[in-house]
């Protein structure tokens, strides 16, 4: 459920492996881009429960990479999925993709699977939502919830190179929050992974564990493709012409320990730094 950058990617995965995947499709056109990759689309909406109420997961392998809404503090989506489960059989397994935003600020402090949610803005807050849902319903019917929190996802069509093309100005490096990432392959991987090793709910932090800043991350994008840097402007300045969108994010400062995905996942990244993924994107275009 949610078909699409990750999703199709951990799709692409289980074809390879002769794994028959089945996707959530609310349009005619999703339903096709499934059929052309080889998954099976299964009409429904999660913005509409009446669509949802034959549907099956017959103990399969769920995936949750649904988007909450765009407003509010709560998940409306995952309440639909839940209460479709009620009378039908349910998955024997849910993994589901959360955000590391559910932290909150915690001023570049590194936080574990253990750290309390502290979730400050409603994006945030409707992520935790899904995942109280999700593990209240997976323990009530004893099915492993497995939630990734994910940073900042990059890869071949997740770059802000047009941000940066335009000089969109960006907060001070010596200003700038800590921030994590992960390369969208290696996410992908994770997802398979996720599939087969814990025995039991897990919360696992997701992030290719690189320390550094969102404005040193934009520079190494523009030096690895040639462009300029982006101007440098404090806060002041940064309140009248960043958005308030990406405001919010430069607010929150925390670092992710990884240490649990690597062990218990037995992850080895293909990326395990921005520069090695960047060389390998860089290396394919030519």
């Amino acid at each position: 459920m949610g078909f699409g950058d990750i999703g199709q990617r951990v799709a692409h995965l289980w074809l390879t492996q002769g794994v028959t995947v089945y996707g959530l499709a609310r349009s005619l056109e999703k339903q096709r881009q499934m059929q052309a990759l080889g998954v099976r689309p299964i009409q429904a909406d999660l913005d509409d429960p009446s669509t949802l109420a034959n549907f099956s997961l017959d103990n399969g392998l769920l995936y949750w990479f649904v988007p909450p809404p765009a407003q509010g503090q709560a998940d409306p989506r995952m309440q639909n999925l839940l209460a479709s489960l009620r009378s039908c059989p349910s998955p024997g397994r849910v993994i589901a993709i959360s955000t590391s935003g559910v932290y909150g600020d915690q001023q570049g402090r590194l936080v574990s699977e253990d750290t309390p949610p502290n979730p400050q803005v409603d994006r945030a807050h409707r992520r935790l939502d899904m995942e109280t849902q999700l593990n209240a319903w997976g323990k009530q019917h004893a099915i492993p919830i497995i939630t990734l929190r994910v940073g900042g996802i990059y890869g071949p069509g997740r770059l802000p190179l047009k941000r940066i093309k335009d000089g969109v100005p960006l907060l001070k490096e010596a200003l700038a929050p800590k921030t994590n990432r992960i390369h969208a392959d290696d996410l992908a991987r994770v997802c398979v992974a996720a599939a087969v090793r814990p025995d039991k709910s897990r919360t696992y932090n997701i992030s290719d564990g690189q320390e550094s800043n969102m404005t040193e991350y934009f520079f190494v994008l523009a030096d690895h493709f040639g462009l300029p840097r982006p101007p440098e402007v404090d806060w002041a300045e940064a309140e009248k012409t960043i958005s308030e969108g990406m405001l919010s994010y430069l607010r929150e400062s925390r670092r992710m320990d990884n240490q649990r995905m690597l062990q218990e996942l037995a992850i080895e990244l293909l990326y395990p730094t921005l520069e090695d993924g960047l060389d390998a994107m860089i290396n394919k275009w030519k």
